[in-house]
């Protein structure tokens, strides 16, 4: 047999391996041929080598349903994780042996969905926000603005190219949200001004990083191959760089990435505490805020349900809830006595 076709001693110890190439490296590959997100990709990853090791490091294809099982009730019972993190390991799973293994999955669907508790959203008042963004400040400031004036997931500001800002139509085009879809939402006209002079900074940082060599962005899907020099046009630029460049994980280019947003929930976290605020505060509180305050005005849900990018009306009912006061708006008899 020839050396380059025998695993190394490594790989037959380590039950994630497939013969040349990891099983973890063919999970990767198969994950970015479709498309899916750095972030979703380490997770999945992660949740597979969770999976692999909690069994003793057998190879999941000599694993079943009585293997996925136990595994996801360790998750509830014993690490006493949350439905959507047993969720979130589930799809995992649902992945590698549907796309990668191709193996048949009758049993797996079989497993029951974890039930998420059904909790209303915190949501600020006008007075509570307005206290958060007295102490923040620079592009932390802008950013929650703008999650707060148009209703979008911090990842979806954070994505923000700058062809998407629309001053004209005073609108913002929100590329690739939840579930893919792309949506309109509404560009405030209080943060014109700020996110054009926020521009400004933007683009000489671009022009200084064209003048050294870089100013390439990573660009969508195979977008970069049809349009080489799309990268380092200014349109396709992040709204919300980061001030340093990196190394991108995949490619191992060094680019400017966006902004973190474990950044922006700093900021928020940090201008909460300044705030004095009792209410556990993040950035997708302002997002509840957001649809809440739209109601509360007097916009009809099926508007609201558009701007968020819900794909159902009974999503956006959540807030008609927390409009209801205590008792559901019933007066209190002891409120009635003289």
């Amino acid at each position: 047999m020839d050396g380059g076709d025998r695993q190394t001693k490594n790989e037959r110890m380590d039950p994630s391996s497939t013969g040349k190439r990891k099983l973890l490296d063919q999970l990767r590959d198969c994950l970015r041929a479709r498309h899916y997100s750095f972030r979703t990709e380490e997770t999945y990853v992660d949740w597979v080598r969770r999976f692999i090791l909690f069994h003793g490091k057998k190879h999941p294809r000599d694993l079943g349903s009585v293997e996925v099982q136990s595994f996801l009730t360790h998750l509830a019972v014993e690490r006493r994780v949350s439905a959507s993190t047993q969720n979130q390991a589930k799809s995992a799973l649902l992945f590698l042996y549907g796309k990668l293994l191709e193996q048949p999955l009758p049993w797996l669907d079989g497993i029951v969905h974890a039930k998420r508790s059904q909790r209303l959203p915190v949501v600020l008042t006008h007075g509570e926000v307005r206290a958060l963004f007295h102490q923040m400040d620079g592009v932390m400031l802008l950013v929650a603005r703008l999650l707060y004036g148009a209703g979008m997931r911090l990842m979806e500001a954070l994505r923000l190219r700058v062809k998407d800002l629309d001053f004209e139509q005073g609108q913002v085009i929100v590329r690739g949200g939840k579930g893919g879809k792309d949506r309109v939402t509404m560009l405030p006209a209080s943060l014109a001004s700020p996110l054009k002079a926020h521009l400004a900074k933007v683009g000489w940082l671009h022009r200084k990083d064209l003048a050294e060599g870089h100013g390439d962005v990573l660009l969508p899907d195979a977008l970069a191959e049809k349009f080489p020099k799309a990268s380092r046009a200014w349109g396709w630029q992040w709204v919300f760089p980061s001030a340093l460049r990196s190394t991108d994980p995949r490619s191992g280019i060094t680019r400017r990435h966006h902004l973190h947003p474990e950044s922006v929930q700093k900021a928020v976290r940090l201008g909460a505490r300044a705030a004095e605020m009792v209410k556990p505060v993040s950035p997708h509180i302002l997002r509840h805020s957001f649809a809440t305050h739209l109601l509360l005005s007097g916009y009809d849900i099926r508007t609201i349900q558009e701007l968020l990018g819900h794909k159902d009306v009974e999503t956006t009912m959540i807030y008609t809830h927390v409009l209801n006061r205590g008792g559901r708006g019933v007066t209190s008899p002891l409120d009635q006595i003289d």
